[in-house]
């Protein structure tokens, strides 16, 4: 099976090379702004928006009045115009917010561009890009596959990565026998219909000292400041380390998952409706349960396994997964471990949770 595939580096710029990333930005950012803005306009004047071939066929004409956006990537200022196209049809979709006009004072800023007459390459241990010419990189892995497009962005740590998009086959793992129920909890990540348990690394309450630390330290800062600025970066760094602990975790686990078991059930969680407990929030968001399935799903298309999701509301806590007598109070978080009043068999809360989930989706 084809699928397009990322491939995340980091890359090392030169100085003059970092120039040349900030003007890319800097153009791709007043192209966006120009036409969001004549978007805008024609939107209150005729009740209706643009095109993006509307947009588009405008382009050629803006680059002749300006012609500092001669110096740059074409193909990146054309994917800008592409980009709030795009924003708009999520936008009226209502999957997203309407988008707003873009700033040099974020500290996340990035362009796109497409491969075209191989314009993009990997040679050696450096990337051949559009008006850059070779940049080092740290070269992970092999990109596979044909490259698409890739998307330089600069973090607010002010590291520089690079993601190329290929266009990979995939093919499925053997075939399995096995299939077992995931619950996802906070005491531990996950536990399976099998006994297994994961525990999650915890990332932001281990540095969550260390961030609140640096954050009183900024706050107090003078805005726009060398010793801010300094903060600032260092605040960007422990989200950086946070996440990055975390997304190493929810990889190296759902892949774990996916490649022993042909079949995984799971329990279709309302998240959005769990992080209105104002006591468990911070826990629940530190899990990322709703990255971990994103995950699973994706693996489980591409490498041929089963994903299901059991009812959201069925009570797999409190239900005896061997005679399948109810008792409420086990709804009460505290109760870890609980005998059934109609058969005496001892659970394991969530270990019981996950096989009612594994029975609820064979059913």
């Amino acid at each position: 099976m084809l699928v397009e595939k990322a491939f995340r580096y980091r890359i090392y710029p030169n100085v003059e090379q970092q120039t040349r990333i900030e003007q890319m930005f800097g153009c791709c950012r007043f192209v966006f702004n120009h036409f969001l803005s004549q978007w805008n306009d024609a939107y209150a004047a005729t009740g209706k928006g643009l095109s993006y071939y509307a947009c588009a066929t405008q382009l050629p004409l803006l680059k002749q009045t300006r012609e500092w956006l001669k110096v740059v990537d074409s193909i990146a200022l054309q994917s800008a115009v592409r980009r709030l196209a795009d924003s708009f049809d999520r936008f009226f979709k209502k999957q997203n917010q309407a988008p707003r006009f873009k700033t040099r004072k974020h500290p996340v800023q990035s362009y796109t561009t497409k491969f075209t007459n191989g314009n993009i390459a990997v040679i050696g241990n450096c990337l051949k890009l559009p008006k850059l010419g070779l940049v080092r990189f740290a070269k992970s892995r092999e990109p596979g596959g044909r490259i698409l497009s890739a998307t330089i962005r600069r973090q607010a740590t002010g590291k520089y990565f690079i993601s190329l998009v290929c266009k990979v086959e995939v093919h499925p793992l053997p075939p399995s026998n096995t299939a077992i129920g995931i619950d996802l909890g906070l005491t531990s990540f996950a536990v399976t219909s099998e006994g297994q348990s994961f525990d999650h690394p915890r990332a932001f309450k281990q540095h969550e000292e260390k961030l609140a630390l640096w954050q009183r330290r900024l706050s107090r800062r003078t805005p726009g400041g060398a010793n801010y600025q300094k903060a600032k970066r260092k605040v960007a760094r422990i989200h950086d380390k946070i996440a990055n602990i975390r997304n190493h975790f929810l990889h190296q686990l759902s892949t774990q998952l996916i490649r022993e078991n042909q079949a995984i059930s799971i329990e279709d969680l309302s998240i959005s409706s769990m992080l209105q407990n104002r006591k468990l929030a911070k826990s629940i968001n530190d899990a990322s349960w709703g990255e971990f399935v994103r995950q699973l799903t994706y693996k489980a298309l591409w490498y041929g396994r089963t994903l299901k999701k059991a009812d959201t509301y069925a009570p797999t806590s409190q239900r005896c997964h061997v005679c399948g007598e109810i008792d409420k109070a086990v709804k009460n978080l505290s109760v870890r471990t609980w005998q059934c009043r109609s058969c005496d068999a001892v659970h394991d809360r969530d270990e019981n949770a996950a096989k009612n989930i594994l029975l609820l989706t064979i059913e």
